[in-house]
């Protein structure tokens, strides 16, 4: 069993930065997808930036292009999403998910992501 903790939310002012970490425990994290989504307020949970196996390609929901970059390190079994530019829409619980071995895992959608953490908050105040 994976368990992922999300860390590094917060508050900040537009244009601010944050740094979010997901560590996983229970299994390493190389083979898997991993993700970061994020639901805002009174609305459905959406993908923000996927990361292939191995340090490959990566993809990202259009609005955060360019301002946020999803990266892993997995001898610590850990993922971060550095968050740049940041805009008073990008206010929402952030979550971490890893899509395991063996599993069809969707790009931005939740297909597949059989692991969540507890979520992170960010604020972002204009």
């Amino acid at each position: 069993q994976v368990q992922l903790v999300e860390s590094g939310g917060g508050s900040v002012q537009a244009g601010g930065s944050l740094r979010l970490s997901c560590a996983a425990s229970g299994y390493t994290t190389s083979p898997m997808y991993m993700g970061w989504f994020r639901q805002p307020p009174g609305k459905e949970r959406e993908g923000v930036a996927v990361m292939r196996p191995g340090g490959g390609a990566t993809y990202y929901a259009q609005a955060v292009k360019g301002r946020f970059t999803i990266s892993r390190d997995d001898a610590k079994s850990t993922v971060y999403l550095q968050m740049s530019s940041l805009k008073p829409e990008d206010t929402a619980m952030y979550y971490c998910a890893a899509c395991p071995r063996g599993v069809l895992c969707g790009v931005l959608s939740s297909t597949g992501y059989n692991y969540w953490g507890q979520g992170t908050q960010v604020t972002v105040s204009s």
